[in-house]
């Protein structure tokens, strides 16, 4: 489990192609303080697992399935990744309860300057356009957010200076596309609701 707020931006620093998908070697320095064999690490929203350390860097594999479903597939060297450790029980859940499970990619189709920040429109999967509320929590390549308005086809969100500063929001321009993890309370909902024949009922 994550919490969305965005520990360092690291960056891929060598790619392995693997016979059952591709390693990724990432350049880090904060989340490799206490970083284990094993640990979860959040990887612009992609719960992914460390296999191999590194002074410096560690190493997580994607398997095809995951290549295809995020936007790892066209992950680069250079490309600048947000980074988050998993959260622990004693930690402040200071941004909204992330599980690193990506539910679609979404395509960012205007960015525009507002004041000292930023606001983008995002193209969203139609189906998951139901679970996004105007002012409810969504997370972008991993960065715990809300919802600025809807829009016909997906929503608007407004970066403030520090968030643009300490994650990659800055890189979100028109064309870019992110992972998008709907809140976990919208989507369980959903599906209690569908499984008891609630969903789209009328009063």
């Amino acid at each position: 489990m994550f919490t969305g707020l965005i520990e360092e931006v690291g960056h891929v620093a060598q790619l392995e192609e693997r016979s059952a998908g591709r390693r990724f070697w990432l350049a880090a320095e904060l989340v490799m303080e206490d970083a284990h064999v094993g640990d979860s690490i959040a990887c612009s929203g992609v719960c992914l697992t460390v296999v191999a350390l590194e002074p410096g860097r560690f190493a997580v594999e994607a398997i095809p399935e995951t290549l295809a479903r995020t936007t790892l597939g066209a992950w680069a060297v250079g490309e600048r990744v947000n980074l988050e450790r998993a959260l622990r029980l004693e930690q402040r859940l200071g941004g909204h309860m992330v599980q690193g499970h990506v539910d679609g990619v979404g395509e960012v189709i205007v960015d525009a300057k507002e004041g000292d920040g930023t606001r983008i429109t995002i193209r969203v999967p139609t189906e998951l356009r139901r679970f996004i509320p105007e002012k409810g929590s969504l997370a972008i390549d991993g960065i715990s957010l809300t919802v600025a308005a809807l829009t016909p086809d997906g929503c608007e969100i407004a970066y403030i200076p520090h968030t643009l500063a300490v994650t990659t929001a800055q890189d979100h321009k028109a064309g870019r596309r992110v992972n998008l993890e709907v809140d976990l309370l919208a989507r369980y909902l959903a599906r209690l609701l569908e499984d008891s024949g609630m969903a789209g009922r009328q009063s």
